[in-house]
């Protein structure tokens, strides 16, 4: 499950960690949010040092569509049917200021990218009226967009009732975007280090643990996707969301522009050309299906059905690349950036972009390096100021009641399914994954590329019991979205430590 925008590309390592140095920052995360807030912190003369468990772009910033777009499907339409006008049009005008300031870098940087029009679409009659909400609410946020007529609509070989067109968005490498950002960092005096996961976070020594010795600093930035640290109880108030995208060789013309379904299931449609990917070929990136995480019968079945959808409306489509990626949606819609409750103002986050993260990152940036330069609220853009104040809606409270449920659900029905399966069990077979009962606790067992192994399957989160994602050959919670590897390795999520190994000899 590589990305396309990984082929055959070397990233940066930066250098190995000292253990015990101090830095004015220290940012957790090398994706989009940690490099840009690092090189706007660096250019603004302070010592940051970035840290990542494993290399540059590592998860979702070097797995998404590589689509900069201010329209975002039907992202504006959910938002108003609850929030104020004002408090849309401070989330558009976020992105705008994130989407311009990762240009401008690119243009400096020489990073390529192409412009053009993002349409949300959708893909039958029934889908019709959030399109008409999402032109409504666009237009009230100061977007430009437009309807076209359906004799004007695009010419496209898949399903499209409607459309609402939003013309100079752009399409761009993510991965090359987040390696000119390292470079810059670097170049700048900044330093780097890969393959150093951060165990925790402590405000009042201004310390990160790491395996390879603490880190000081005075202040610290979680660019983690979502925190690492449980102050402010940020994984109760999202939900992780995982996704997925497959890159094709299509005979024929691609699509002119870029679209996202505003019905489902999703369907995300991204042409990628020389001049804004890697490869040196023409493709198209199909991505949708996405899921909470952990809860899901197949991931694998959902790849499999945008390959299918994909091949029935581009006969001659011929798979190249295919991955998922994983994201953090925050239940009021809007992202949580700023100072972690109980931080003493000096452990910043950012987490809830909602699969928005190129444009959401930069602004995210902004935010954290204008807090911690001190710069004056009057000074400051007025959308930091409404997001930064916005209150909690009813509909806000219910969505959390909802997620709440399900993971109470999911908590409960993980452990009563495990308690009804006994091990001895049948040792999986290549590419799949069992939970067990063995002794009364919950084991999990799997079998990758021909080795059979067997960790504790309960999350060392809060306790929730992981399922097996067979697209990725990982165990998955459906609590909280917390990832582990096959032998046990945390890969992402709120969780810190990694599984228990165990002996898999039980199975049959």
């Amino acid at each position: 499950m590589n990305p396309l925008w990984k082929l055959d590309r070397t990233l940066p390592g930066g250098s190995p960690l000292e253990s015990g140095a101090h830095h004015d920052v220290v940012v957790v995360g090398a994706g989009i949010t940690g490099l840009s807030t690092a090189v706007m912190l660096t250019r603004a003369g302070l010592d940051v040092a970035v840290i990542d468990a494993g290399g540059i772009a590592e998860l979702a910033t070097g797995a998404n569509t590589g689509k900069l777009s201010l329209l975002q499907g039907g992202q504006l339409a959910k938002l108003r049917r609850h929030h104020p006008a004002s408090l849309v049009r401070a989330y558009v005008d976020a992105n705008r200021s994130g989407m311009e300031w990762l240009l401008a870098f690119a243009e400096l940087a020489g990073v390529p990218f192409t412009r053009g029009t993002d349409h949300s679409y959708a893909q039958s009659p029934a889908g019709i009226g959030t399109v008409d909400e999402q032109h409504s609410a666009a237009r009230e946020a100061g977007l430009p967009t437009r309807m076209p007529s359906p004799s004007a609509l695009p010419s496209t070989s898949f399903p499209l009732a409607a459309a609402v067109a939003l013309d100079d968005q752009v399409a761009i490498d993510p991965v090359a975007v987040a390696v000119a950002l390292a470079d810059d960092l670097l170049a700048a005096g900044g330093a780097l280090h890969t393959g150093v996961r951060a165990t925790g976070a402590h405000a009042l020594a201004g310390r990160v643990d790491t395996p390879a010795g603490p880190l000081f600093a005075d202040h610290i930035v979680l660019a983690t996707g979502t925190p690492i640290t449980d102050r402010g109880l940020y994984f109760a108030k999202t939900r992780g969301l995982r996704s997925y995208c497959v890159s094709f060789r299509v005979p024929g013309d691609l699509p002119e522009g870029t679209f996202l379904s505003v019905d489902g299931p999703t369907r995300s449609l991204r042409p990628v050309t020389a001049a804004d990917g890697p490869g040196g070929d023409a493709r198209l990136v199909v991505g949708g299906n996405g899921h909470p995480v952990g809860r899901a019968d197949s991931e694998a079945a959902a790849v499999e059905d945008l390959i299918a959808w994909t091949q029935l409306h581009f006969p001659g489509a011929e798979e190249t690349h295919r991955w998922s990626a994983q994201d953090y949606e925050s239940h009021d819609l809007i992202p949580f950036v700023g100072a972690m409750p109980r931080g003493l103002g000096r452990i910043r986050f950012a987490t809830g972009y909602a699969k928005w993260g190129l444009s959401n990152a930069p602004a995210a940036a902004q935010r954290l390096t204008s807090e911690i330069l001190g710069t004056p609220r009057r000074d400051r853009p007025t959308w930091i100021t409404t997001i930064g104040t916005r209150l909690t809606v009813p509909a806000d409270l219910g969505r959390g009641a909802v997620e709440g449920g399900k993971v109470a659900a999911a908590l409960a029905s993980g452990w009563a399914d495990a308690e009804r399966r006994g091990v001895p069990v049948a040792q999986p077979a290549e590419g799949e994954g069992v939970v067990a009962n063995r002794a009364g606790r919950p084991v999990a067992i799997s079998t990758v590329d021909g080795v059979t192994r067997a960790v504790s399957a309960v999350c060392t989160h809060l306790g929730g019991v992981l399922s097996w994602n067979d697209a990725e050959c990982s165990w998955d919670c459906p609590l909280h979205a917390s990832r582990f590897a096959p032998d046990g390795t945390r890969i992402e999520g709120p969780a810190l430590r990694d599984l228990t190994p165990l002996s898999p000899a039980d199975p049959e």
